[in-house]
């Protein structure tokens, strides 16, 4: 038993030296081109096109956000899973805010 005993303090020790040299988990992915989702983003706002933007990794210099040419590059991007609502408009950013959330999901 005195040895049990003895030994214990040892056993912690090791078991605090293990976890402090274990790896830490991986940070969950965030999607595609790492872009997470924007949590309160309202639609049709900059942060909303800025992370539609990022998502659909339209180009840079492209057309300014929420423009006509902007949402074709959008809906081009998105094939055909792009909505039929008229792009741009709140039915369509719903529908587009919709797709990209579920498709950048992290799988479990």
């Amino acid at each position: 038993m005195r040895r049990l005993v003895a030994s214990l303090p040892l056993a912690l020790l090791l078991a605090l030296l293990l976890a402090a040299c274990s790896p830490s988990p991986a940070p969950p992915p965030s999607g595609a081109a790492g872009q997470s989702a924007p949590a309160n983003a309202a639609l049709g706002s900059p942060e909303w096109y800025a992370w539609v933007d990022r998502s659909l990794q339209i180009a840079d210099d492209g057309p300014s956000h929420g423009s006509d040419a902007w949402n074709r590059a959008v809906q081009a991007k998105l094939g055909q899973e792009a909505p039929q609502s008229q792009p741009g408009s709140p039915q369509w950013q719903q529908s587009v805010d919709a797709l990209l959330r579920t498709r950048l999901r992290p799988s479990s």
